[in-house]
């Protein structure tokens, strides 16, 4: 039964990549979307099934075949399914399945090859998503982890017909290849270390071992997996191919980019929780890497005017959130704010998405406005999705951030706690800032808006809406073509709606009289063994919280609940202030921020140009690379030497064969004379030795 979960999409992805073309689209996409939805309702089956179990018995196997057998050591091709793998396929299903639903619509335009082709990627993509979250052991993790990153690639450069999205499809395979070499070397080094890749097997073993207070072999190890996770998760400083990614096909982003593949590493950490608590160096390199990485996106998106590009850097800036909590050993923490993320933000990508389809490709916030009255649906899910990734009491994001900041904080690291809290007001500024510049105010979009070019060059629309756009005239009223999402597209949004509200009830605090029911669910798969321990070293001694208050009485559980009251007060001031601030800036006072950005030209310049990254990787790294590959290898090996060594060989022969010309030339009196002087050379020979 457990297979069954992930092995319907893949039944989806052959029956659709084989005779999907020529397939009406209603079956095509009905059938891609039957199976996401079966999918989740066995995922539902199987959830409930394991919630029936005693929580230290909570786990289900299931062996298909042994994989691999070399001496002592062997491998199966297994699935596991416990407390955090269920958080994971119920996301992935869920989430998957709306947006399943909402690309029936999104991608109705597109030719019946185009079509067909998308849904049988996108259900590749969930079955290798299943097969990562599922896998009992690395080997199976990995190929999952691979296959996510092939999906990706065929998802970004969808459209491959255009430069920009083969190039973005590239630079995302590329990149992740890179994380992944690492990933492979730590795979490698757990099966010297423990001569397993089994996921249980290493954690007990790891149990036993002592918490490293130098850089030793769990440290490595845990560092190269970290590596892999920064670029399968877009943390620094391999963040670089998500923004570009936006060149997919908008539900892309929403499935891949938001929900579910960039949730990853975040995934494989919470999985070896108790590799990396006994690796306290790579603990708190994880954690500042993750502060640093939400700090520099959030920045970024202060000042991007391009809709989907906003939303990828606060994806990354989000995941540096997630990495935080991880950093911090609150695991649980950031499962809840991965689970949260995935609701909020699906909904805006989707949002994003419908906006693009009301405006026939236009992308540039600049180019829109007075979007409100026109697409209402639209708007307000897309401002609930707003509100609770802002931060703003009673919505999923509030809670879950809550608890990566109370985390941090308890555990004394107040710097990082400082960066997460200016973080959560930059979210909040950037985020209001795209809903006020989208849909209020004045109407700046004009008949242009249809042909899908914002200021950040061609528009990232699907082709659909470009083909949808030439069907109307430039003398059309804008208003006129303007449209809310149809019935499939407003279904997803409403659902992801409701979820971006109450997705943080699973998890309310002790301070607001919960009994944190995620956490404690989530407990028994980390396996932690550590309470009361110092798992890291620094300012972030400590775990997670959730694993130690339920045990704790009396005026050391008030003091936490004193302590969380209060910073969860803190961080709602931030949330309302960031929203009262991009309120003011763009919406009361609209010419301040064309004042700050002329006064503070350089700075907005350096945000506007994205810290200038790419283009210190262009200058260090890949311009030295082509170098090197054209006129090193190329013109210098291949030309010169390989080509030189083969046409070499080819102008000997040649001349030797001239000069062989030469002498048969067909007459007698010439071999007559060379006989004639052979002879007399061989004479002179022996009379002259």
């Amino acid at each position: 039964m457990l297979a069954l979960i992930p092995l319907l999409p893949f039944a989806g992805f052959l029956v659709n990549a084989t005779l999907g073309r020529r397939l009406p689209k209603t079956v095509t996409g009905g059938l891609a979307s039957a199976v996401m939805v079966l999918s989740f309702l066995l995922a539902v089956m199987q959830v409930w099934s394991l919630a029936a179990m005693p929580p230290e018995s909570r786990q289900v196997n299931q062996t298909l075949f042994t994989w691999i057998t070399a001496g002592d050591f062997s491998l199966d091709l297994a699935l596991r399914l416990d407390a955090l793998s269920a958080v994971m396929i119920l996301v992935i299903t869920g989430i998957g399945s709306l947006i399943h639903i909402y690309s029936t619509s999104y991608m109705h335009e597109e030719t019946d090859e185009a079509f067909a082709r998308f849904f049988s990627y996108l259900n590749l993509f969930c079955f290798f998503m299943l097969m990562l979250v599922l896998g009992s052991n690395v080997l199976v993790m990995f190929v999952g982890w691979e296959g996510v990153g092939l999906c990706s690639y065929l998802l970004i450069g969808f459209y491959y017909e255009k430069k920009s999205a083969s190039d973005a499809a590239k630079k995302a395979f590329v990149v992740n290849r890179i994380g992944d070499f690492a990933f492979i070397l730590g795979a490698l080094l757990l099966v010297v270390t423990f001569n397993s890749l089994d996921f249980t097997t290493i954690a007990l073993a790891a149990k036993e071992m002592p918490v490293e207070v130098t850089f030793g072999t769990l440290s490595l190890i845990t560092l190269l997996m970290f590596i892999g996770a920064t670029g399968k998760s877009a943390q620094i400083p391999l963040y670089v191919w998500l923004p570009d990614a936006m060149e997919g096909p908008t539900p892309v982003s929403a499935l891949i980019h938001a929900a579910t593949m960039v949730t990853a590493g975040v995934y494989m950490i919470g999985r070896n929780a108790v590799l990396f608590e006994h690796a306290p160096i790579t603990m708190t390199i994880v954690a500042v890497v993750g502060a640093a990485t939400a700090l520099m996106a959030g920045t970024i998106g202060l000042v991007q005017n391009d809709i989907k590009r906003v939303l990828a850097y606060s994806t990354v800036s989000q995941l540096g959130y997630m990495f935080l909590a991880m950093g911090m050993g609150a695991f649980g923490a950031g499962i809840f704010h991965l689970m949260t993320h995935a609701f909020f933000k699906a909904c805006l990508f989707l949002g994003s998405g419908a906006v693009i389809h009301a405006l026939h490709g236009e992308q540039d916030i600049r180019r829109m406005g007075g979007l409100k009255k026109h697409i209402p649906i639209t708007y307000w899910t897309f401002v609930i999705a707003s509100v609770a990734i802002a931060g703003v009491p009673g919505l999923a994001g509030f809670f879950s951030k809550d608890e990566i900041l109370f985390e941090t904080f308890l555990h004394g690291s107040q710097i990082l706690w400082g960066v997460g809290v200016l973080t959560s007001l930059l979210t909040a500024t950037y985020m209001f800032r795209l809903v006020h510049l989208t849909f209020h105010g004045e109407e700046r979009f004009t008949a242009t808006a249809a042909h899908g070019h914002g200021a950040n060059g061609p528009a990232h629309a699907h082709v659909a809406d470009r083909h949808h756009a030439e069907e109307h005239t430039a003398h059309q009223p804008p208003a006129a073509r303007l449209h809310d999402a149809p019935g499939p597209m407003a279904f997803a949004l409403i659902v992801l709606a409701i979820g971006s509200v109450l997705a943080g009830y699973t998890n309310i605090p002790h301070a607001l009289g919960g009994h944190l029911a995620l956490g404690t669910w989530l407990e028994p798969a980390f396996q932690a063994t550590n309470c009361g321990q110092p798992v890291t070293t620094g300012e972030l001694a400590g775990i997670a919280i959730e694993e130690c208050l339920p045990g704790e009485e009396g005026a050391a559980a008030e003091d936490h609940a004193s302590l969380e009251l209060t910073l969860m007060a803190v961080s709602s001031l931030v949330a309302f202030a960031g929203i009262g601030l991009a309120t003011f800036l763009w919406l009361k006072r609209k010419d301040i921020p064309a004042q700050m950005a002329t006064q503070f030209s350089g700075v907005h310049k350096l945000l506007l140009n994205k810290y200038y990254v790419d283009e210190v990787y262009d200058a260090t790294i890949v311009q030295p690379i082509k170098m090197v590959s054209q006129e090193g290898l190329w013109r210098g090996f291949d030309v010169k030497i390989v080509d030189g060594a083969v046409n070499g060989a080819g102008y000997f022969v040649s001349g030797v064969s001239i000069v062989l010309r030469l002498l048969q030339n067909g007459s007698v009196k010439t071999y007559a004379a060379a006989i004639f002087a052979g002879a007399v050379a061989i004479l002179a020979f022996y009379l002259w030795r």
